[in-house]
């Protein structure tokens, strides 16, 4: 098993994302904007590992001017520019579109690795990205009330070359920086990023003592606004990004990039299973689909060690 710790911890990035898909509904219906939700988390992602390392591992937050300027511009395009371009997206397009968009990352880091780094990008690299990508297509259904938007076109693409920046940086960082200490900067730097734009002192504290619905999970339930924020910040952003940081140490940002396209793989299964929600003969063949390109892609890595 140690052979695929990388991607397993990748998978499970993929499936902490998903799975809190629908808690993060929960708490926009309880009267939160998706932006402010996304602020909040990550502050809490920020503060939570900042106190960890403070009690557990002081030393690992020393950092060098040299190291600063690239935490900087991960944080602010890798986490809060990824989130703002999406949302902004999905405010005028469908989800399905953008997310189709979105994981286009993985052909921008090929291309960057193939241009850039002038290195050789195996042909079953190639088939497995468009394999994969192909089969998102079938799961989003993107046909089905198809919209575009030129803004949102632009918004979602620049979303796709943020998130492919933040693979390649994350892929070269966590080989000269501890995972955690790495996160601390990168998500404090994002909520500096945030509290320019949505400044703090308008944030709509009503939502931490508010009663949150827990309809679509259990009906006639309610939950305390705070507790759910805590369960979203824990399961849904600190554990799926510390699974995605260290499962790079093992594997590259071209891989990584493909496997996370098993998010909204992910999602449907969820979906299907908790909410009742039919899936399509044509999205199990997609999700299907994604997984025989997450194999091509694994194949090409591994040829490439051979």
């Amino acid at each position: 098993m140690r052979r695929f710790t990388g991607e397993i911890l990748v998978v499970s990035s993929s499936f902490f994302f998903a799975t809190t898909g629908v808690i993060a509904k929960l708490i926009i219906a309880g009267g939160i904007s998706p932006v402010r939700l996304t602020q909040i988390r990550i502050i809490g992602v920020f503060f939570a590992l900042l106190i960890f390392l403070l009690i557990t591992n002081r030393q690992a937050l020393r950092v060098t001017r040299k190291e600063l300027p690239n935490l900087f511009m991960m944080g602010l395009f890798g986490i809060a520019g990824v989130q703002a371009f999406y949302f902004f997206a999905v405010t005028r397009m469908p989800v399905s579109i953008t997310l189709v968009i979105e994981f286009t990352a993985p052909i921008w880091i090929a291309l960057f690795i193939r241009f850039f780094r002038h290195q050789i990008v195996k042909p079953m690299m190639w088939w497995g990205i468009g394999t994969a990508l192909a089969g998102l297509l079938l799961v989003t259904e993107i046909w089905s009330g198809l919209k575009l938007d030129g803004l949102g076109v632009i918004a979602a693409f620049i979303d796709a070359l943020f998130l492919a920046y933040y693979f390649l940086r994350l892929e070269a960082t966590v080989k000269i920086r501890d995972g955690l200490s790495l996160l601390v900067y990168v998500f404090g730097f994002a909520a500096l990023s945030l509290a320019i734009v949505q400044p703090l002192w308008s944030f709509p504290t009503e939502i931490f003592s508010a009663q949150l619905s827990l309809e679509e999970l259990s009906p006639g339930n309610y939950i305390i606004g705070w507790q759910l924020i805590a369960i979203l910040v824990i399961f849904g952003s600190i554990l799926p990004y510390l699974f995605i940081t260290y499962g790079m140490k093992k594997i590259p940002a071209s891989q990584a990039s493909v496997i996370a396209m098993l998010e909204p793989v992910i999602a449907g299964g969820i979906a299907w299973l908790v909410l009742s929600e039919a899936l399509t003969p044509l999205q199990i063949l997609g999700g299907a689909t994604v997984l025989v390109g997450i194999y091509l892609t694994e194949r090409a890595r591994q040829g490439a060690h051979e």
